[in-house]
């Protein structure tokens, strides 16, 4: 929430900054190139666009968003695989990119999931617990790099298990109060000085989706366990603990009603961005990620999807509703407490031959509303 954005503004931009011709030639091809997917389904498929943002936080931003999706071998038979990216800059000489992937390899015998994330970038800190008000008690300016991955290998059929690590460094960690909080008593968090996190894990997982940004008909489970330790590097020593529920259930002969159950429970020295973080454009959407954080969090969505609408071949849309809570432990999670998200948006078909859409998602809170543009569904 609180950023407003104008996608493919930079390709308006350049319409008056070019030659008209040159401009309307590459306009022509870019917009052939994605709206024209004339590629057949075994091949890979490239598309990058320019974003441009604003938040007062970060003045105008500038990015450049990409996403590519393959299958190993270029066997139709094996799964689609995606690598996705986002890289941005701001007028306040803030920057920070990603790249989330899930890849699979032939025959479906590896599976790598996970992202990297790097970024020197304001974070809005409303404080821990389940009751924090909407107001901003703190910015929390860093320098943040993330590493998370899922090394899996397949047991039997669709079940696989592997190692997976998390390692965080939050380093030039500074925390400009908000309003009225007085640096003597405000109530800082664990890591208010930056700190270093190597999680190793386990985990296993149940996936029998054959297309992972647009799923019609499958079940995603994952059970998994992370801890960290001083004794290996890490600034605290805390364990993590995850169950992500999915399952899609087809409506006719394109439509599908998704549901999502997840949780994240955490024990032991929780930094402050290790914390469960409710919030995102996959999560309750509508709450700033990490409006409310704490030890637990507990949350479940369903999605209703048209895919494509009875009456196009490349325009979608879906409905979409979410509850969720944290707590500093289990005993204190309270139905009394749980906050709701809804929304909906169009899709549209951008690479009809791997059967992959672009989602603009409006979602709506008691606390207020945000927009999402992304290619694929959020979950």
């Amino acid at each position: 929430m609180g950023k407003v954005f104008w996608f493919w503004g930079l390709i308006v931009w350049m319409c008056f900054t070019v030659h008209q011709s040159q401009a309307q030639s590459f306009i022509t091809r870019y917009f052939n190139h994605i709206l024209k997917d004339s590629s057949d389904q075994a091949k890979p498929k490239f598309i990058a666009y320019p974003t441009l943002a604003y938040a007062p936080e970060t003045s105008v931003e500038f990015g450049v968003s990409s996403v590519l999706v393959f299958r190993a071998k270029q066997d139709t038979n094996n799964r689609l695989s995606e690598v996705s990216s986002f890289s941005f800059l701001t007028l306040e000489r803030q920057y920070g990119g990603f790249i989330d992937h899930a890849i699979f390899t032939d025959d479906s015998r590896f599976f790598f999931l996970g992202l990297i994330k790097f970024q020197n970038f304001p974070l809005s800190y409303y404080g821990i617990g389940p009751t924090t008000t909407e107001d901003v008690k703190a910015t929390i300016s860093a320098s943040e790099f993330r590493f998370r991955e899922r090394f899996l290998y397949r047991l039997w059929k669709n079940l696989y298990t592997g190692p997976e690590v998390d390692f965080e460094l939050m380093r030039n960690v500074q925390f400009d109060l908000a309003g009225s909080q007085d640096a003597n008593t405000f109530n800082y968090p664990l890591g208010r000085n930056g700190f270093t996190d190597l999680s190793l894990g386990w985990g296993l997982v149940y996936d029998n989706r054959h297309n992972v940004l647009n799923v019609r008909d499958g079940l995603f489970m994952e059970l998994a366990w992370l801890s960290s330790q001083e004794a290996w590097g890490s600034s605290f020593s805390f364990n993590s603990y995850f169950a992500d529920f999915r399952y899609y259930q087809p409506v006719g002969k394109n439509n599908v009603w998704a549901f999502n159950l997840f949780g994240q429970f955490s024990g032991g020295q929780v930094p402050f961005n290790q914390l469960a973080l409710m919030g995102g454009e996959r999560l309750m959407r509508g709450y700033y990620l990490g409006r409310y954080r704490d030890n637990h969090m507990v949350a479940g969505q369903t999605e209703f999807r048209l895919l494509p609408l009875p009456f196009s071949k490349r325009w979608g849309a879906a409905a979409f509703a979410s509850v969720g809570e944290v707590a500093p432990n289990i005993d204190a999670l309270r139905m009394d407490r749980i906050r709701w998200s809804a929304g909906l948006g169009p899709r549209f078909y951008i690479f009809p031959e791997k059967d992959v859409f672009t989602r603009f998602d409006v979602a709506f809170t008691n606390e207020g509303m945000g927009f999402y543009f992304f290619i694929g569904e959020a979950f």
